[in-house]
């Protein structure tokens, strides 16, 4: 398999540290609101990853964490606590609003068929961790104290930026454009590791520290949780794009200042969700979530075919018009599918050799457009139906577009139908009419046809014989 991977710039072959074990974490929520569809998006294409490295062939533990503290409104350590904000909105405690969102998250999770990951962690957990990490870093002369607070020394590694390309003087004592300067720091993308009670007198989560009472930074807490659950190395970080700077960015440099050894081999980003105004975010209000989805009548299985339409690594576009246009393109292949009659014996050549077209398809770096073209190609394969579902049911063990499901639940919904609007003497004409176009009498034919017409039946005459509709 090849990934891109982030932080060389390139395709490379993936080769874990251990075949029968991929240790893979992903960046969780921070769950002070639902998740729109957009950080939706980011968690389908992880998902896809790791059911693809599974289905090659490769063990894996996923380890994801839960944000429920230190994540501020701005990623460089500007703004009010997300937590507390949601708390406030709410009328509500932080570890009400905590667990509330966690549940919806999950939620949502489910119904797009996302797998939840082998350990979830909330920050809450592991305050002891941080604080092990942070005092090493301090006595390793990687970190400092300033204004009572913790601060990681960016001035103290040979190279900062990992995702991008700045120039070191961009490191100086400043402060980017539109952010408010912290003057304790020493460089200007130095970051917090911890905050003490300086920083916000009424930050409802707090605790005891060497350096005062206070709470960790958001960076830190991947760091440690990753650290804690998969050991000191990594073979997969996975997250969105927006977060490869300051947030993964500060992970690479912690962790591997903590660790003294390289921590991460392959950085996997997912790109945006766009609307044509630019990147989904909740700050901008265009909050659309799988629950509003739902109650304009759309199905998530749509929704998750429309995200995997395209590349991870290309911005997406949402409009109603595409997710109407994934909505027809599901209906009609679930329709296709449901026309498939489970008969005969698999043919093992022809399933191997369709097999191996979606195998090719996720290893060149999760393509899973391609992926989906493969399902339609075994829809146009010149082999049994049987063979045909044995590799619809093989490829969505990680696709999870609900392929078999879905089609016998529509085949069970139409006989249902059919069966409502079953009418013997209508079923008698239609069938006299059949059998006096056989005798090739035309004229009866017609005949039965015109009466059924005066009551408000027509007649569809397909492959597989006369049906009726009411019109």
């Amino acid at each position: 398999m090849y990934l891109y991977n982030s932080a060389t710039h390139k395709k490379e072959l993936f080769v874990p540290n251990n075949p029968d074990l991929v240790k893979m974490y992903t960046c969780g929520p921070t769950v002070y609101h639902y998740a729109h569809i957009g950080n939706l998006r980011t968690y389908i294409m992880e998902d896809v990853l790791e059911k693809a490295l599974r289905y090659v062939g490769y063990g894996v533990k996923r380890v994801m964490n839960i944000t429920d503290v230190g994540h501020l409104a701005s990623d460089a350590d500007t703004g009010e606590d997300k937590m507390l904000k949601g708390a406030k909105r709410e009328n509500k405690t932080v570890m009400e609003i905590a667990q509330y969102y966690t549940d919806a998250f999950f939620a949502d999770c489910e119904k797009l068929n996302i797998k939840k990951p082998d350990v979830v962690e909330p920050a809450t957990n592991c305050i002891d961790e941080y604080i092990e990490m942070v005092q090493k870093l301090l006595n390793d002369g990687k970190a400092y104290l300033a204004g009572g607070n913790v601060y990681f020394d960016t001035s103290s590694l040979e190279k900062y930026y990992v995702f991008n390309d700045h120039n070191e003087e961009d490191l100086a004592v400043g402060v980017r454009e539109g952010v408010e300067e912290d003057t304790n720091k020493k460089n200007r993308n130095d970051f917090v590791l911890w905050f003490t009670k300086s920083k916000f007198e009424d930050q409802a989560l707090k605790w005891d520290s060497p350096w005062g009472v206070g709470y960790p930074g958001w960076h830190i807490e991947c760091s440690c949780i990753s650290m804690k659950h998969l050991g000191e190395d990594l073979d997969i970080h996975a997250g969105g794009i927006d977060n490869a700077f300051p947030h993964h960015t500060n992970e690479i440099a912690q962790s591997e200042s903590y660790l003294g050894h390289k921590w991460c081999n392959y950085w996997f980003h997912v790109h945006h969700l766009n609307t044509d105004t630019g990147k989904m975010s909740k700050s901008k209000g265009e909050f659309l979530t799988v629950s509003l989805l739902e109650s304009k009548g759309y199905d998530p299985m749509a929704y998750r075919l429309f995200c995997l339409q395209s590349h991870y690594r290309r911005n997406l576009v949402f409009s109603w018009e595409n997710l109407d246009n994934a909505v027809v393109a599901y209906d009609k292949l679930i329709a296709k599918i449901a026309s498939l009659k489970d008969e005969g014996e698999v043919e093992a050549d022809a399933f191997n050799a369709l097999k191996e077209r979606f195998v090719g398809a996720l290893n060149g770096d999760l393509n899973t457009s391609l992926a989906v073209t493969a399902v339609y190609d075994v829809l146009k394969a010149k082999c049994n139906d049987a063979t045909k579902l044995a590799a619809l049911a093989d490829f969505d063990q990680v696709l999870s577009l609900n392929l078999l499901s879905a089609a016998e639940n529509l085949r069970k919904k139409e006989a249902e139908e059919a069966a409502a609007s079953a009418d013997p003497e209508i079923d008698a004409l239609v069938a006299a009419r059949t059998e006096a176009k056989k005798a090739k009498n035309w004229a009866e034919a017609d005949r039965i046809r015109d009466e059924l017409k005066a009551r408000g039946i027509e007649i569809i005459d397909t492959p597989q014989g006369a049906k009726w509709r009411k019109v």
